[in-house]
């Protein structure tokens, strides 16, 4: 049987402790999948960070962030906004800083529903291109934006070149993955499988597109 869609709105401050439990669950995962160490996953005052670093983020009038809700409990973000790589302009390219589905939500469309809503920001801002980094370890959310038109552009995290040891890949969304969409959804999301798409969150390499963070 298949499950409603889950509620999308925007992050306001009293989210901040669901966001940082969301984000703690969702890369303590992929960070574990990857074969990362338990003692290099966190650190003590890592909660403490992801939660003033949402909360900038909540506040920020240039950045966009969105929850998803199933029976009023976040299970999904999604953040979006300028370029924080120099280089990138931002009247032509918009950059989807995190990505994360709760892992026990993994699998239910969650993650095309939070990629939809950064199309839809891309679309009605006007902006041909997007951009994003994921841990090139992350192979799941690697494989979920192939599937979604992403493309690597040889570059590493904060627009850095790829080397064999730097663990990062970054790739740009061209325009013709751009898809339109019919009846309030998107062509994209036809696959339903998704999961933990996050991105760096400064401690460990991130990958912003195929292989995407704040």
């Amino acid at each position: 049987m298949t499950r409603p869609p889950a509620l999308l709105r925007p992050a306001v401050p009293a989210d901040l402790d669901s966001l940082v439990e969301l984000h703690t669950r969702a890369r303590t995962a992929y960070y574990r999948a990857g074969g990362l160490p338990a003692a290099e996953i966190d650190t003590p005052d890592g909660p403490a960070r992801r939660r003033e670093g949402w909360a900038r983020s909540i506040r920020s009038p240039s950045r966009t962030v969105r929850c998803a809700l199933r029976n009023d409990t976040v299970v999904g973000v999604v953040a979006m906004g300028p370029p924080l790589v120099p280089g990138n302009e931002p009247v032509t390219v918009g950059e989807l800083y995190q990505i994360h589905v709760l892992p026990g939500q993994w699998g239910q469309g969650i993650g095309g529903q939070l990629h939809a809503a950064f199309l839809r920001f891309l679309r009605e801002a006007a902006l041909p291109t997007g951009r994003v980094e994921a841990w090139e370890r992350n192979h799941r959310a690697q494989a979920f934006y192939a599937r979604h038109g992403w493309r690597p552009d040889g570059h590493g995290a904060r627009g850095r070149p790829v080397r064999a040891t730097s663990g990062c890949a970054w790739t740009r969304m061209p325009p013709e993955s751009h898809r339109p969409w019919y009846g309030g959804r998107s062509a994209l999301l036809d696959d339903r499988e998704d999961g933990t798409l996050a991105v760096g969150d400064g401690r460990q390499p991130a990958v912003r597109g195929i292989p995407g963070g704040v």
